[in-house]
């Protein structure tokens, strides 16, 4: 009989941890909760000539907002896309100030477009002033610029639009001297 305790405690164990696994191995495990995606943004169209100028209303340096289509409308309109820590664009904000400055009430109307902190863009209006107005907008996939045909998000990058408010053309990198003039006409 002495031996009998000994295999019937281990058989109880065996038991036991049979019992175990087997409630383990059989109770229904949960399917995993399914989280649904957030609805994707639909892509941004990608500006080509003749397409009109996109509905834009961004802060100027003032923090005033100011809607572009309808302050710019009834002439061509030159947006200069920039940023103050971009070497090619300060290079050529000289460039378009002149330009600016040459076309009067009746020419074509500059529109600065950057992409910056408030506080970079006042820094840097300090040092290097221009007399056209400057909007400011924060970099990122849906930006302003993205909108106005920059794809590649790359700076500067400057786009035309006739009178009636379509794009003419774009460029991406900065004018050389003298080259605006001939670019718009």
């Amino acid at each position: 009989m002495s031996w009998q305790r000994p295999a019937l405690l281990w058989t109880a164990v065996l038991a036991a941890g049979l019992g175990l696994w087997a409630g383990h191995r059989l109770t229904p495990v949960p399917a995993p909760a399914v989280s649904t995606p957030p609805a994707a943004k639909p892509p941004i169209p990608v500006l080509r000539a003749g397409d009109a100028l996109p509905a834009l209303v961004l802060p100027g340096v003032d923090g005033q907002t100011l809607d572009i289509r309808q302050r710019f409308s009834g002439r061509p309109l030159l947006v200069n896309v920039w940023a103050s820590w971009c070497g090619p664009c300060i290079e050529e904000m000289p460039e378009l100030a002149r330009f600016a400055e040459a076309q009067g009430e009746r020419g074509v109307q500059v529109l600065g477009l950057a992409l910056d902190t408030p506080e970079g863009v006042a820094d840097f209006l300090q040092r290097v002033p221009v007399g056209y107005p400057i909007v400011l907008d924060t970099p990122g996939p849906r930006d302003a610029s993205v909108q106005l045909g920059n794809a590649q998000g790359l700076l500067p990058y400057s786009v035309l639009f006739d009178a009636q408010g379509r794009m003419v053309k774009a460029k991406l990198g900065p004018f050389e001297h003298g080259e605006i003039a001939g670019w718009v006409e």
